[in-house]
């Protein structure tokens, strides 16, 4: 089966990033296919590069772009959320005048358009 996730909670503070994180390792563990994750509203604190979790924490920033890297399955971040939460790549902190840019690699900014790509490639939409 072909698997697109959406991800919409945070990195830190609730539960549903980090099962999100679990079922695609399940899911690939199980021979399934990742067409790819979005990262949406809160969601989009996972591509968050100054995250810096507790030693006793996952680094779900981390384990998100290690898995991906493995795998070959984008990690996508909605560009207007992520910029409304202060995550921004090198082309929006230009643009915007800003210091730096936080967004981790292999994380990218795109639009919502690229959720739709990623459901029509999919047989099914997993949302955490």
């Amino acid at each position: 089966m072909r698997f697109a996730i959406l991800v919409t909670a945070p990195a830190y503070g609730s539960q549903g990033s980090a099962s999100a994180y679990l079922f695609t390792q399940a899911a690939i563990a199980m021979g399934h296919e990742i067409q790819g994750i979005f990262f949406y509203q809160q969601g989009v604190s996972n591509g968050n590069q100054f995250t810096t979790p507790a030693n006793d924490e996952d680094d779900l920033v981390a384990l998100w772009a290690a898995l991906a890297v493995e795998h070959g399955f984008s990690l996508d971040v909605c560009i207007s959320a992520a910029l409304r939460r202060g995550v921004v790549d090198q082309v929006s902190a230009q643009d915007h005048q800003l210091a730096a840019a936080n967004l981790s690699e292999p994380f990218a900014m795109t639009g919502l358009g690229q959720l739709a790509e990623l459901s029509s490639r999919a047989d099914r939409l997993v949302q955490f």
